[in-house]
This record gives C-alpha cells, sequence and structure tokens, in this order.
C-alpha cells in the first residue's frame, strides 16, 4: 500500500512487461456451484451480503471473435459473504444476444464493435428504428446492475434491460424500456434515491423530429406489488445541439434539485448508422464522430417538478464518462467528473487488440490518446444581475470560473482536481448512500495507466491528497464503498475490488481495504482467473 500526496503519485511509474494484463480479456467458463475462498485477514463483521460485478466473458464465438472491449457477452460475478467466510460464483447472463450465438456458433447480433451478418430470412424491427429494415439492438447486458423496486436488472446502454434473480444468477426477463417511456436507450448509470426512486437518461425523438434527451423516472416499490417500471414517466428534457446527430451520453449528474446533463462533441450519427447498417455493414464504433467545433455544452433543469433551464453553458471540448458527483452550494452547481481533454472518442483506444498488445505498444497506443483529468465545474444558478466579462463564481474554495460572453453564453473554466500523465482516475465511486448530491470531500476509483488498471486511487476533492493500493502484475476493478454502520466520517467504511493477478497460485481475489488510508484489511482468494469487470454493486 502507497501513502503518498498529488506531486509524488503522477511521478511514479508502474510498468507491465510480462503483460499478466492479457488475461483479464480471456474467456473464461462459469461456475456451476458456488466455489469456496480461502480468506487472510479478517473480513469486517458488518459485510453480510453480496458483491455483484458484471462484465465481458466471452470474447469469441466459435471461429468469430468479438473486437471491442464492450463487445464480450455479459457474465455477472458474485462474492457472497457469511459469517466471515466468502464464495465465489458466476454466470452469464442469458440474453437473446448470448443464447443465440452459443446456439448459432456465431455472432448473431451487432455489438458495439464488432458487426453480425443478419439471417437473410428474417426482417427484425426494433421501435427505434421502426422504419429501417435489419436492425437488431443488442441486449447484451456487461456493463451494470442495479436495483428497481425489489428486483434486480443487468443492463447495457441499449433499451433492454435484463432482469436477474441475484441469490441463483438466473436469468429472468428481458424488459424492453421503449414499452413504457419515449426513450431509445437508457444509460447504465442511474441515480438511485433514498426511498428507491430511479432516475436515468436517455436520447429520444423529440419536437419537431429532433433529436433530444429525456430524463426517466422510474417510482420505487409500489404497495400493490406492481411493477414500477410500469409508472416510468419522463420528467423533464434536454434539447440537442444537433438535430439528428444525439451525444453520447454515459451518465448524467444529479443533486438535491437539479439534473446536470453534460453534452460532449462526440457524436453518434444517426444517419450514417441507418443507412450503413443495411447498405455494407457497421457496428456501433463506425457511426461516432466528433463535432470539433461544437466544444462542450452543460444543460441544467430543476427536478421536481421537471424544468429545463435554458442558459448556455459552454466549456473547451472533452469526452466524458463518468459523474463523480454533483451538488448546490450558495447558488452554485458544483459537478465534479472524469474528464478527457479534447474531442476525441476515447473507445476508438479500446479496441481489445489494443489492450490484449505487448506493453510497449499498449504505451505507444496510449499516448496518441486524449490525456484524462478530473475536473470540477461550476454552474452559476442566478446570472440574470451580472455582466459580462466577470467571474460569475464566488465559492471561496474552487478556482473554477464561469463568464459571460457578449453573446449571453456563459463560458466555463474547470478546476482540475487530478491530472497524471497517461494516468487516469476513473469509474469513480463515493460514499453515495450519505453524500450523493450533496457536499463531499472523498472520491474513489480505479486507476488507469495507460488503460490498463491496475491500482485503488482514493482523492480528497478540497485538498487534493492521493493515496494509491497497489501490487506487482495486480488488476483490479471499480472499488465499491460500503459504509461502516457504526462509522461517523464520511469514509468510515470498505473498499470492495475484484482483483486479477495471473501469475499467483490464487489468481483472483476480492479484496478489502480500509476507505480511509487504503490499507489491506482482508482478501478472499479463488483457485481461477476472472476477466475484467466494468460496474456493479454491493446488496446488503
Amino acid at each position: 500500500m502507497i501513502d503518498i500526496n498529488k506531486e509524488v503519485a503522477i511521478k511514479i511509474e508502474f510498468e507491465h512487461p510480462a503483460g499478466g494484463y492479457k488475461k483479464i480479456f480471456e474467456t473464461c467458463e462459469e461456475l456451476a456451484e458456488p466455489i469456496p475462498a480461502t480468506v487472510t485477514g479478517r473480513i469486517p463483521s458488518f459485510l453480510r451480503g453480496s458483491l455483484l460485478r458484471l462484465g465481458p466473458g466471452l470474447f469469441e464465438v466459435g471461429d468469430e471473435p468479438f473486437y471491442h472491449l464492450f463487445d464480450g457477452q455479459a457474465l455477472m460475478h458474485k462474492f457472497d459473504f457469511k459469517n466471515g467466510q466468502v464464495t465465489y460464483v458466476r454466470k452469464f447472463v442469458k440474453t437473446d444476444a448470448y443464447v443465440r450465438a452459443i446456439t448459432e456458433k456465431r455472432v448473431v447480433i451487432t455489438e458495439f464493435g464488432t458487426f453480425a451478418y443478419p439471417d437473410p430470412c428474417k426482417n427484425i424491427f426494433s421501435r427505434f428504428f421502426s422504419y429501417f429494415k435489419g436492425v437488431e439492438v443488442t441486449d447484451n447486458c456487461l456493463v451494470n446492475v442495479y436495483p428497481i423496486g425489489e428486483d434486480f436488472y443487468a443492463v447495457t446502454e441499449t433499451n433492454y434491460l435484463t432482469k436477474v434473480n441475484t441469490d441463483t444468477l438466473e436469468t429472468l426477463k428481458k424488459v424492453d424500456m421503449c414499452n413504457y417511456v419515449n426513450i431509445n436507450g437508457m444509460t447504465a448509470h442511474p441515480h438511485i434515491e433514498r426511498d428507491g426512486t430511479v432516475y436515468n437518461i436517455g436520447n429520444c425523438m423529440g419536437k419537431g423530429a429532433s433529436l433530444a434527451y429525456n430524463i426517466v423516472k422510474i417510482p420505487p416499490t409500489q404497495k400493490d406489488k406492481s411493477d414500477p417500471i410500469e409508472k416510468s414517466k419522463v420528467v423533464v428534457q434536454f434539447p440537442s445541439a444537433e438535430r439528428f446527430k444525439p451525444a453520447y451520453v454515459h451518465s448524467f449528474g444529479m443533486s438535491d434539485n437539479y439534473f446536470v446533463f453534460v453534452e460532449t462533441p462526440v457524436k453518434i450519427n444517426l444517419l450514417k448508422f441507418l443507412s450503413a447498417w443495411s447498405i455494407r455493414g457497421s457496428n456501433y464504433m463506425d457511426c461516432f464522430e466528433s463535432n470539433e467545433s461544437q466544444g462542450t455544452l452543460f444543460h441544467i433543469a430543476k427536478k421536481d417538478p421537471g424544468e429545463y433551464i435554458d442558459h448556455k453553458f459552454k466549456g473547451a471540448a472533452i469526452g466524458m464518462f463518468h459523474h463523480i458527483n454533483t451538488y448546490e452550494d450558495q447558488g452554485f452547481i458544483v459537478t465534479d467528473v472524469c474528464g478527457w481533454k479534447g474531442f476525441e472518442f476515447v473507445y476508438n483506444y479500446l479496441w481489445l487488440a489494443n489492450l490484449r498488445a505487448n506493453w510497449e505498444e499498449v504505451k505507444k497506443a496510449a499516448m496518441m490518446a486524449p490525456q484524462p483529468e478530473v475536473r470540477r465545474y461550476v454552474i452559476p444558478l442566478d446570472i440574470h444581475k451580472e455582466e459580462q466579462g466577470k467571474n460569475l463564481v464566488s465559492l471561496p474554495y474552487t478556482t473554477a470560473t464561469a463568464v459571460m460572453n457578449a453573446d449571453g453564453t456563459i463560458w466555463l473554466e474547470p478546476e482540475v482536481l487530478f491530472s497524471g500523465p497517461r494516468q487516469a482516475f476513473e469509474f469513480p465511486q463515493i460514499n453515495y448512500g450519505k453524500y450523493g448530491g450533496k457536499n463531499y470531500t472523498y472520491a474513489y476509483a480505479l486507476g488507469l495507466n495507460h488503460f490498463i488498471p491496475d491500482r485503488i486511487c482514493k482523492l480528497n476533492v478540497r485538498t487534493k491528497e492521493t493515496w494509491v493500493w497497489q501490487e506487482p502484475d495486480s488488476y483490479p476493478s471499480e472499488p465499491l464503498f460500503v459504509q461502516n454502520p457504526d462509522g461517523v466520517d464520511e469514509d468510515d467504511g470498505v473498499l470492495l475490488t475484484i482483483v486479477v493477478a495471473p501469475g499467483a497460485q490464487r489468481p483472483g481475489y476480492l479484496l478489502i481495504l480500509n476507505a480511509k488510508d487504503l490499507s489491506e484489511i482482508a482478501r478472499a482468494e479463488v483457485e481461477c482467473t476472472m476477466p475484467v469487470t466494468f460496474h456493479g454493486m454491493y446488496k446488503p
């Protein structure tokens, strides 16, 4: 465990010449029964639930490979805690994409970066593309899992959710959100309030046949035990900067009273997508492009009742996938994000061939990619009385600025909270239960070293102090924060992460870290390796 400040942390070079990271991009088999883990240290007594994780587990079908990191078929992992003991089990999510691929021994449904040649005997329709033949949207839910009411759903970024039994990991049913709300897809990063209300965002067909973005609200568990999804509704709509080119949206911000939607210059060319699909065979990745002149637009809306606030907030071009936290303070909205400088789409660097390359090649490719930064933006809510050219931000603890231009747009310059050369602070987590949407101090993340996940990080967003956990040839995943029920401080709790250590006797393990200083509390090792996982949850 390394406890170091920011200035030292960003100068250390960690090398992976052995290429052990390649193991996290390999196919594995599911487990018929849970297997016991070997525990070292002591499992905290308050851990009595399950750690659920999702990611790709099948990287080829027959002789046909999947090409992109987000193409492999969804595998759900589960570590169960009981009486200080730990078991591990995993199963593939039996989506249509998976079942048909296994049955036909080929890629049947086009994934993010892998094209599937359609069966010429079938014309398949989906609601989003109802006037174009042959487009079938994938239900490969490899990105995240979260609760809706009393149920749990594995999700990706399309309109399909997959209901799963989190006790047995059995797949229960497929749900099409298009049947309930005007949405073409939803992110895998909803916000969930303390009562179980779920908010999410996705693009939609808005007014005047233009693309827009809808915030969808799914109510908590119903007294009559009906399905909350059936009562989903749109609460507010954000406009799109371009009529037929929606921005790629991976997450959004939510404070107590506001939504924040960051519209980046990375676009989906819808017309290209639809025509290319039917003419020459494309995948989703072929249809992304960047609007180099747009910059980044920041949209805000009131939450209850939903009302779009028509002020134009703009900043320099960034790519952005994950919001860290968003809160209100003294008439301002503070939103912290994991950004990538510039307008280029970072997913261009996540082809499996790139990630499986030898270390020197991995580094060389990453040097061409956008530079990651943790950024804080501050959006003023009361801007009517201010004059142009003046910094509207008066919060004493940030250097972020907001300046009104002559045309009425408000230019946002961020405060950089963390920056290290080719060192990304990504897959961020906070003490969400107590500090989601609130003024907070600590963020936790997976550290990417030239896109290879090789450390767990903690950041004090006030002082910029950092802590790091790392071991040689060990590849962790997103750290999930679990509150100590007896804890008082914001960081009283533990971090749970899955680590792959390919050269070890037991090459996969659950790691439990003290969230205060990233010291190791315990680990639970199993005699099998594991592929990469993206997101997940702790289910008490």
